[in-house]
């Protein structure tokens, strides 16, 4: 069964049906709160990743600070998804503008790379930054537990890896680690999403193999960056067509305090949720075999999107 909660200035659509045309920023009316079901309500053995990508920008940091000022009050595993020190990733970037704010929770982050990280000979500052907790310097992906759940962070600068193709190495990896661990619910992060309705880059297909080898394998979730909006879709397969029972669900959460929120394009197929114009984390709470995901915003923003889904 799955329940949503959505409120503030959103549009929303029912699960697993293409979104109709819209507006993004209008009214969702009354929220909508569900019963409790006592199988997804969370233990204190219940692992919590939360995070977003797209993070300090060394011209403003305010929206940095109070993202980082929800992660005081939100304990887990943080992901990190991608531009995380504008504007190039740079060793005195990530001193100055990323270490402040979020590097105070630097031994709890799992990070995954951008394309800003990538703007400083092969993303030297960002791989210096992280060391081995960004797995291989050289590739920059790798993958770890958390409860139950499957973790792969990805890195999703295809040619500065030697590609995301099946036979690419990190494809190759990638196939490897999902045979290896055929976990109950898996999750991948990367900082390019495949489908997006940001109007500044939108789908990306050159994550399509990525998206097509973590279908095969059973993925649950992907959670992408990039573009600096918020948005979540209903579970699709790699060609966008809705899927409830094999699907996988995506996020993009670009919305870790960059200073520039952008305008939402045409929505995108499968799109349930969108908002524009609010700094904030993503939190999910990571069950046996289900998860309850939370859009947490900055101080002062009425923005949130909440509910839960079974792994499948």
């Amino acid at each position: 069964m799955r329940k949503f909660l959505f409120s503030g200035t959103i549009c929303v659509i029912a699960a697993f049906l293409p979104l109709h045309a819209g507006s993004p920023t209008g009214s969702a009316g009354a929220p909508k709160t569900a019963k409790a079901d006592p199988s997804k309500i969370s233990t204190s053995s219940d692992p919590v990743l939360v995070g977003a990508g797209d993070i300090a920008s060394c011209d403003d940091l305010s929206g940095a600070k109070a993202t980082a000022e929800l992660l005081e009050h939100i304990p887990g595993t943080i992901f990190a998804n991608g531009d995380l020190a504008y504007p190039a990733g740079t060793d005195q970037q990530f001193h100055d503008c990323y270490d402040p704010n979020w590097g105070r929770f630097k031994e709890r982050t799992r990070p995954a790379p951008g394309n800003h990280e990538y703007l400083s000979s092969g993303a030297s500052g960002y791989s210096r930054y992280w060391g081995t907790a960004a797995g291989d310097p050289d590739k920059d992906y790798y993958s770890y537990d958390l409860g139950t759940w499957h973790i792969i962070a990805l890195n999703s600068e295809c040619a500065a890896v030697g590609g995301c193709d099946p036979e690419s190495p990190q494809g190759q990896w990638l196939r490897r680690d999902l045979a290896e661990h055929p976990a109950a619910c898996t999750l991948a992060y990367f900082h390019k999403p495949l489908f997006s309705s940001g109007k500044e880059h939108g789908y990306d297909p050159q994550m399509k193999p990525l998206w097509q080898m973590l279908y095969a394998g059973g993925a649950d979730i992907i959670i992408g960056g990039h573009d600096h909006h918020y948005e979540r879709f209903a579970p699709q397969d790699p060609e966008g067509n809705p899927d409830p029972q094999r699907g996988i669900r995506e996020f993009v959460a670009g919305t870790g305090g960059k200073n520039s929120h952008r305008s939402l394009g045409p929505v995108v197929a499968n799109s349930e949720v969108r908002n524009a114009d609010t700094y904030g984390v993503l939190k999910l709470t990571l069950h046996a075999s289900s998860y309850d995901w939370e859009f947490v915003p900055q101080a002062g923003k009425s923005f949130r999107d909440a509910g839960s889904d079974t792994c499948r």
